[in-house]
């Protein structure tokens, strides 16, 4: 199964490439996790933000390849525990499924995304800064493939 974080942002501080990469390396066969990151739309001084998250949207509309579940990242989502997670995953590789996980930029997705969604998950009812939800993610899948393995790092 190939699990694929598309996110928005490219220049991230060292401990955020540290810390997904410590997390993505760590997945046994069967599981890939890889990232991809797309430039930001512009926003500035006289700019649109919606035109900022359409251009966001076409990168990340593009970059599902096809045939993928789609789960975005969205604070109207539902909240999953480590077990639910845990169960989903399962799902998915039962179902023979690769996974697009999709992560909006500071104004949100745009609402394409959120329609072509299979799911909406909710890691918090906080705002999370988006480069911590790329470790954030990365360890949780993590933690829930292990919860599978029998792995005792859920413990």
């Amino acid at each position: 199964m190939r699990i694929k974080l598309i996110t928005l942002g490219t220049r991230m501080p060292s401990w955020v490439t540290e810390g997904y990469q410590e997390y993505a390396k760590r997945f046994g066969s069967g599981v890939t996790l890889e990232l991809q990151e797309l430039a930001l739309g512009h926003r500035g001084k006289g700019s649109d933000p919606a035109r900022a998250i359409q251009r966001e949207g076409d990168q990340m509309l593009a970059a599902i390849p096809k045939g993928d579940l789609v789960v975005v990242l969205d604070v109207k989502g539902r909240p999953w525990s480590t077990e639910q997670l845990a169960d989903k995953l399962a799902g998915w590789q039962m179902d023979g499924s690769d996974l697009s996980l999709l992560v909006g930029g500071p104004d949100g997705l745009d609402p394409r995304c959120l329609a072509r969604a299979d799911q909406r998950w909710s890691l918090s009812a906080l705002t999370l800064p988006h480069p911590l939800v790329r470790v954030l993610l990365a360890e949780q899948l993590y933690r829930a493939w292990t919860l599978l393995q029998g792995h005792p790092y859920h413990k």
